[in-house]
């Protein structure tokens, strides 16, 4: 089947503790990944999204499968390692109320990826390409594996997006830099926090940085402010679209709902102004429920967040 979206990247097995890990008592399990979440957010949504990468053969590997194929995203190309852990997250609240996560993936077998493993994926087709910045942070493979599925994907016509989602846990910005700059002649849609964009674009200021990724050839720059909503640039026009005020719950997931979002707006054929709109609106669901898209709605569920607060479906 041919997808809308082909997505490639790590999805971990993710234990949390409502309190400081140390303290031990109970503990949810369940999955996340920052591709595997946008490959839910859009299956949801109505669309086909196939999630490239590679699994352990082991029992944390089967729960990433089921629970992606469960929520309908294709994993027909995943491989299954022998000799390699999937990867695992723990997530617990340090004092203040602060969370926190540890990684257990060195070693696992998403490190491994190469193009290989995933040119299967990408000779099925598909509308959009959509790669963060955690892949390739994994090693040497998985970046040359989204760098050569980035040029594969523009040379078949479809368009790319990347989002950046640095993690200083996995690399320093300087790594991360000299890493993901040489992928912008092939991005079509780039996706970043404030602070992100001077990781992918020199400038004194926000609106230099944003310039510069426009010049090296990104279509759409889009910019994530967390509470206070959105910004858009392109060639021709700048403007921003405010956050929905929802009460949070868990901000964790956020970024890859808004980052869905905007892609099926993109998908759907949406004006600027409607994608962010629609970023916006699965950012506000994620943030609404615990988990990192658990609570993410589906199609028909999207009025259902622009209704006032504490009103009753009838």
């Amino acid at each position: 089947m041919r997808a809308d979206i082909l997505t490639i990247g790590e999805a971990m097995v993710v234990i949390r503790t409502p309190g400081q890990l140390r303290l031990g008592g109970a503990a949810r399990v369940s999955v996340a990944g920052a591709e595997a979440n946008v490959a839910i957010a859009l299956s949801r949504l109505g669309h086909v999204a196939r999630w490239a990468s590679a699994v352990g053969n082991d029992e944390a590997g089967e729960l990433v499968l089921r629970t992606l194929r469960a929520e309908g995203v294709l994993t027909d190309h995943v491989v299954r390692r022998e000799g390699a852990p999937t990867g695992v997250m723990l997530r617990d609240v340090a004092p203040g109320g602060v969370a926190r996560v540890h990684y257990y993936r060195q070693g696992s077998a998403a490190s491994t990826l190469s193009w290989d493993d995933v040119k299967p994926a990408a000779e099925r087709g598909y509308s959009g390409l959509h790669l963060t910045g955690i892949t390739g942070a994994l090693g040497r493979g998985p970046l040359e594996a989204i760098a050569t599925a980035a040029g594969h994907a523009r040379r078949s016509g479809a368009w790319v997006s990347l989002d950046v989602n640095h993690r200083s846990l996995l690399w320093t910005r300087d790594v991360a830099a000299r890493a993901l700059r040489p992928l912008l002649r092939y991005v079509t849609v780039l996706i970043a926090s404030e602070d992100e964009l001077a990781v992918v674009a020199d400038g004194e200021c926000e609106r230099d940085r944003v310039e510069a990724l426009l010049r090296a050839g990104v279509e759409e720059v889009v910019v994530k402010r967390g509470a206070a909503g959105a910004s858009y640039h392109d060639a021709r026009t700048t403007f921003d679209v405010p956050a929905l005020a929802v009460p949070v719950v868990d901000v964790i997931g956020a970024g890859d709902a808004f980052t869905a979002g905007y892609l099926s707006g993109r998908l759907d054929g949406l004006d600027p102004r409607g994608l962010l709109e629609r970023a916006n609106t699965l950012g506000a669901s994620a943030v609404a429920c615990e988990g990192d898209w658990e609570g993410l709605p589906t199609r028909a569920e999207l009025a259902h967040l622009a209704l006032p607060g504490g009103e009753a479906l009838r």
